[in-house]
């Protein structure tokens, strides 16, 4: 075993030492493989940490959300309703929500306005998201100004701003009062945005949207995992989309390290007919064309995964931000949670490093099999 571990630390020394007379050709090679595996294990990481990210978003979000469903489209519903939601076996509480979209031509952004479920919020104030307070330079102890639905002004004094730490579901809202919520938008008393419903066993949750949907046939249920599912789906579906963009990227590198590996130059050919000269076995010969794919792929690999994780953990994943975020004016600011998945990683590594590990063996194994004389001539 000793003398085989002293066999493969001498190929590598050698092969190490060959590569270091090539290095400009292979520096250069070596970049552009790390290129490649930058921008691939950019979208995994990314993809990875928004899907963590929105989980963690969604851990407080209630179980099941009930709309009134009118023509098709998202209705104001009864808070009667609730009555007929709590008796439910399984539900733990049940509450009535009121949140909406409204449009701010000063900045040209949507807000989300959302009665809190308890706060200590007085009539006439407000409290911002991170994104708002940047947008419209407010602070705490300015005021605002809305319009309601009927065209008359109302000024709301900003009472504190949320944290920074939940910006990424915050950055857009501002939480008012039910009072100040139903002026502006017109809101009758006994009607709510949709209704919040507790789930005490996680299993129950379809039981519970079949039973909410037998009493109430005029409503939509939508479970939390839905929700999830959903914005996994549309993870998958942009790093779909930057797949697709850098497929051209990949093909020609695909061609450029087939290439390289597959035809030796006359250098290497030259060298292999020495080493067959002198006494080197073919196995000797594969072993080392082995171990410098190895060192080129695995250097490139290792280089792309770290640069990526830089890249989307410490400057939140500038280059791919817009089409992974979506356009929006209050776009979060965020340090994602590093989330690497494995099975994804290893995944990217058997595609980046063996099939340029196996492309330089071939070659190598035509010219070993060879006659020293005639490859060196």
């Amino acid at each position: 075993m000793e003398k085989w571990i002293e066999r493969q630390r001498h190929l590598i020394d050698f092969t190490l030492s060959s590569l270091f007379r090539r290095k400009r050709k292979n520096a250069s090679l070596v970049f552009v493989y790390a290129l490649v595996v930058f921008l691939l294990a950019s979208v995994v990481f990314f993809v990875q940490s928004m899907r963590k990210e929105s989980a963690a978003a969604l851990k407080e979000a209630p179980d099941l959300i009930i709309q009134r469903m009118m023509a098709g489209r998202h209705e104001l519903i009864p808070t009667s309703y609730l009555e007929r939601v709590r008796p439910i076996r399984g539900v733990s509480s049940a509450k009535a929500r009121l949140w909406g979209y409204y449009y701010d031509p000063v900045v040209g952004a949507n807000y989300t306005l959302m009665v809190p479920a308890d706060s200590d919020l007085a009539a006439g104030r407000i409290i911002i998201g991170d994104g708002v307070s940047r947008v419209r330079l407010a602070e705490e102890g300015d005021t605002m100004e809305f319009r309601t639905y009927d065209g008359k002004l109302v000024d709301l004094e900003i009472q504190s701003t949320l944290s920074s730490e939940s910006e990424m579901v915050s950055s857009d809202l501002v939480l008012v009062t039910e009072r100040d919520f139903r002026i502006l938008f017109g809101v009758p008393e006994g009607f709510a945005t949709d209704l919040a419903v507790r789930i005490r066993n996680p299993r129950e949750m379809p039981t519970v949207a079949l039973k909410a949907a037998e009493l109430l046939p005029d409503t939509r249920q939508i479970l939390k995992q839905e929700i999830l599912r959903t914005y996994d789906a549309v993870f998958d579906w942009r790093g779909g989309i930057l797949i697709a963009i850098l497929s051209g990227v990949l093909l020609a590198f695909g061609i450029l390290a087939w290439d390289k590996a597959s035809g030796l130059s006359s250098e290497e050919r030259r060298e292999i007919g020495i080493l067959k000269a002198i006494g080197w076995e073919t196995s000797d010969v594969l072993l080392m064309k082995f171990w410098e794919g190895t060192a080129v792929s695995l250097a490139a690999f290792f280089a792309g995964v770290l640069l990526a994780y830089v890249h989307v953990y410490f400057a939140s994943a500038a280059l791919f931000e817009p089409v992974m975020k979506g356009w929006s004016v209050l776009y979060p600011r965020f340090r994602m949670i590093p989330s690497l998945d494995f099975f994804e990683l290893s995944i990217l590594f058997f595609l980046a490093v063996v099939p340029y590990t196996v492309a330089t063996i071939i070659p190598a194994w035509r010219v070993a099999t060879s006659d020293p004389d005639s490859v060196m001539r």
